[in-house]
């Protein structure tokens, strides 16, 4: 038992500090990197420009069709997914890119993975937003719905 409590808080006594210069005590730099990194996204990352394109039709869409808060927060909730796997997916290729410069299938599988990820994630969008925009949608187009 005491081996199997060991392995559950083992993680936890690692202090990230001993091991990286980069780890940052200040709040503000902390955000600071977060934004950094969002906007190394939307220049760099052409599926995030798509991404960015469409969370912003959606979101009209939603509005101007008044869907409710409920259905309004399920589309931010799957946007939000869709952004942090894409997020996400960039981080495990940088990190893959820096740990090896050969084509290893390990690293292909890594980044096909991740890939598959946010792949995912837009998959799962696509049905909640046809789910949540389809109706009222058709009824404004004066067509039958479900």
């Amino acid at each position: 038992m005491r081996d199997y409590i060991e392995l559950l808080t083992s993680t936890m006594k690692i202090d990230p500090d001993d091991y990286s210069p980069l780890t940052s005590r200040n709040r503000r730099l902390s955000f600071a990197y977060a934004v950094a990194g969002w906007l190394y996204m939307l220049r760099r990352q052409k599926n995030t420009r798509i991404q960015m394109v469409a969370s912003i039709m959606v979101m009209l869409l939603a509005l101007a069709l008044q869907v409710d808060a409920v259905r309004l927060a399920l589309l931010v909730i799957v946007i939000t997914i869709v952004w942090m796997a894409e997020f996400l997916n960039a981080a495990v290729e940088a990190a893959v890119n820096l740990a090896t410069t050969e084509l290893h299938p390990m690293a292909k599988v890594g980044k096909d993975v991740a890939a598959a990820a946010v792949l995912l994630g837009v998959v799962a969008s696509i049905i909640v937003g046809v789910l949540v925009l389809g109706p009222p949608l058709l009824f404004r187009l004066g067509l039958p719905g479900p």
